[in-house]
């Protein structure tokens, strides 16, 4: 019996509609992992395995409900999106040094860099080849979605260049590392559906500033949420010196002269050496009480708002309400 993850759809004809779709998308990312090497079975298996909240897949299948949701397009490209996200985990626990991920030990835990990094690649190339019965069209899309992942984690790594805004580069690289696919999901979901270009338009729009507000919501859960709830370890981002928004308000808060002897303290132990498990403890438990988390909070609910505003065009119905819905709870998530 396969499991699928709930989500606040907010309409039991939606629910009947979908639900039954997403049990068949994870039916067929099962399908689409299978390899004939016992190793590349195994890895390619393991967050698949570890579940997840299948957002993506989701989103598909939901913004398809504006159109002829019942095509069977409509689920490939639903399978294309987890796959692709599915990839870039494998990528990102390597370069973040994660430990665990949803609730399992990372792959590069078990199985070492190296096997890590590949069978994020061999994720890749099982998307291409699904996505390639789509067409060109989807191939394109698929294409520049892939850039745009690849140059979000690459500025992300190197970092704001001198004189750019450290904020403004941050919601840059969120865009790309986390609201192009997202947008891309929704995108596939309507397109293959038959729907008009315009509402096409729309639900992209609304997909990526959506994946922004869900990453600033990440932030937060980030130093506010147990291993336990979240499968994540908390402080990972902290410990490895990954930029989140929390920290840059604190930066700018000190930059701009308004920082207290307090701020300053906890950047600097922030930019310290958090290898110790205790010293990390500490330094997320006065980060969590700071008020640039709530700020942060406050950043993920505006950007919320701004994906539901994209769509207010929509045709009224179960599934513009479903969106608005869905925008909402990516967020509440971190209040």
């Amino acid at each position: 019996m396969i499991s699928v993850p709930q989500f606040p759809l907010g309409s039991d004809a939606l629910d009947a509609a979908i639900t039954p779709r997403l049990a068949i998308v994870e039916e067929r990312l099962r399908d689409a992992v299978a390899q004939s090497d016992t190793l590349a079975q195994e890895s390619s298996r393991h967050l698949v395995d570890a579940g997840g909240k299948r957002l993506r897949p989701m989103l598909t299948l939901l913004t398809a409900q504006l159109g002829d949701g019942a095509r069977p397009e409509v689920v490939e490209a639903a399978v294309v999106a987890e796959l692709t996200h599915l990839a870039t985990l494998y990528h990102d626990d390597v370069m973040d040094s994660a430990p665990t991920r949803r609730g399992a030990p990372s792959a590069h835990e078990v199985w070492g860099n190296s096997v890590a990094i590949l069978t994020g690649d061999l994720l890749f190339a099982r998307a291409s080849r699904v996505v390639a019965g789509l067409g060109p069209e989807a191939v394109r899309i698929q294409a520049q979605t892939f850039e745009r992942l690849c140059l979000g984690q690459l500025h992300e790594t190197v970092g704001p260049a001198e004189g750019d805004d450290h904020i403004e580069h941050y919601l840059q690289v969120l865009a790309d590392k986390t609201g192009s696919l997202i947008a891309t999901s929704a995108r596939f979901g309507a397109m293959f559906a038959g729907c008009h270009p315009r509402d096409v338009r729309m639900v992209t729009e609304y997909g990526e500033l959506a994946g922004v507000a869900f990453q600033l919501a990440d932030d937060v859960i980030d130093v506010r949420s147990d291993a336990a709830t979240t499968g994540k370890t908390p402080g990972t981002d902290l410990r490895e010196g990954v930029p989140t928004m929390p920290v840059l308000l604190l930066r700018k808060r000190i930059a701009d002269g308004v920082g207290t002897d307090a701020d300053v303290s906890l950047l600097t132990d922030i930019d310290g050496d958090l290898s110790d498990d205790a010293v990390l403890a500490d330094v997320v438990a006065r980060l969590s009480a700071h008020e640039v988390v709530d700020e942060t909070s406050r950043l993920a609910q505006d950007w919320a708002l701004r994906a539901k505003d994209a769509v207010d065009g929509l045709p009224e119905g179960q599934v513009r309400d479903a969106l608005m819905t869905f925008a909402d709870a990516l967020v509440a998530r971190a209040a």
